[in-house]
């Protein structure tokens, strides 16, 4: 028995020290599979047999070093556990893994010749925090800016994504390798901002197979000329004669603007409106107010105005129901209510006239007719007394004779 465990001890003292002396063959009896793991986590290697004829299996490091024989662990590194030993399967847990153990695993099946299949442990290195680089930190509406993104010293080397807001812009990536065998990686965008930029995140994201979710990110700050918009507080409908008008300048930038300055286009401001800051108050309108009042609203980046058109209308009738259009100086001159006047006096003008020809037209005919009849008798009487005879209806020779008038 003695001389039996010595020369088994022998021959794993063999096995270890010259592994390279034997024949192998890479066989698909013999499997394993390829390991990727983060630097200082635990990395699992597992030989496995379809068909074992009881042939011994073993576990070697880059180094051709034998790790396990069967369930034996002739290397003396701590950090290799035997997770699963049995015929059909050498399993092996490596922690605290480092840059070091990298390289190709080999599992060996001691057939003749022995079978081999290769693990190979590739370990991660992940970035360090990334850093974002503005050239500006305040910007103006239309201008350019820079910024870059570095992610250092990561194996393999990182990608780098943009995000501004919801939307992906394109930067430009640069890879170096440093004296340790890691990958620096800087990305450089280029945008011009407007408005809308203020205050919207930009994100740097960091891609990298040892992380998730590495981002940093930079809110914009851009300054912009104001915003003006004029809203008339009253009166609510149409501007008419002898009405005031209050119209108020609302003036949004940033910064906010401070000054505000009232106007009237090619023309001058009513002597007795009053401007109190961004209000303008106008009593007892007339015609002569008619025009294009503006407001201007100007900062450190720029100006801006709004332009109001106002049109006086005549005095609304007492039965004139209450107008509905809320900014004077939007529509024409409304005419309607005098030309249905103009009309109805026309039409009654004409069938007046009517009205006078046709009676003319009858009284002449029925005066004709009295003539003609009291000239009746006086055409047949011999002297003046038979002609009054005749005319009062005595002749005699009235059916004789008898004259009609067309």
């Amino acid at each position: 028995m003695a001389n039996a465990g010595s020369g088994s001890l022998a021959t794993i003292l063999f096995l270890f020290v010259f592994p390279a002396a034997l024949h192998k063959v890479v066989s698909q009896n013999l499997v394993t599979d390829n390991v990727s793991v983060v630097e200082g986590e635990m990395a699992i290697i597992s030989c496995r047999v379809k068909n074992n004829d009881d042939s011994v299996i073993q576990l070697l490091n880059p180094n051709r070093q034998t790790i396990y024989f069967r369930d034996m662990r002739p290397l003396k590194d701590a950090r290799f556990q035997l997770v699963n030993f049995s015929d059909n399967e050498l399993r092996v847990s490596l922690s605290n893994v480092s840059l070091s153990d990298e390289g190709r695993y080999v599992c060996q099946l001691y057939t003749d010749p022995p079978q081999e299949a290769y693990a190979d442990i590739t370990v991660l290195i992940p970035p360090g925090d990334p850093i974002i680089e503005a050239r500006d930190e305040v910007l103006s509406e239309g201008n350019e800016t820079e910024m870059t993104c570095t992610a250092m010293s990561s194996k393999p080397a990182a990608a780098i994504r943009w995000m501004k807001g919801d939307k992906e812009l394109p930067g430009k990536p640069k890879v170096e390798l440093t004296y340790d065998k890691m990958y620096t990686v800087s990305s450089r965008l280029t945008f011009t901002v407007s408005k809308e930029d203020d205050g919207v995140p930009v994100v740097c994201i960091v891609d990298h197979p040892a992380v998730k979710g590495f981002q940093a990110q930079k809110y914009l700050e851009v300054q912009y000329k104001p915003e003006v918009k004029i809203v008339v507080e009253f009166p609510q409908g149409l501007t008419r004669e002898g009405e005031n008008l209050e119209l108020t300048c609302q003036t949004k930038g940033k910064p906010q603007p401070q000054l505000v300055n009232w106007l009237k286009v090619d023309d001058e401001v009513p002597s007795h409106a009053v401007i109190t800051g961004s209000d303008l108050y106008i009593e007892n309108l007339n015609k002569s107010y008619n025009g294009t009042y503006r407001c201007v609203a100007a900062n450190a980046v720029g100006e801006s105005y709004d332009d109001y058109i106002l049109y006086v209308y005549d005095t609304a009738p007492s039965t004139e129901p209450a107008a509905h259009d809320s900014r004077a100086g939007e529509g024409a001159p409304r005419t309607v209510d005098h030309a249905v006047i103009g009309g109805v006096v026309a039409v009654v003008v004409f069938a007046m006239l009517c009205l006078l020809i046709v009676l003319g037209r009858y009284f002449a005919r029925h005066k004709g007719t009295y003539f003609t009849h009291e000239a009746k008798g006086a055409d047949d009487a011999a002297d003046a007394d038979t002609a009054i005879i005749n005319a009062e209806g005595g002749h005699t020779n009235s059916d004789e004779k008898k004259e009609y008038y067309i």
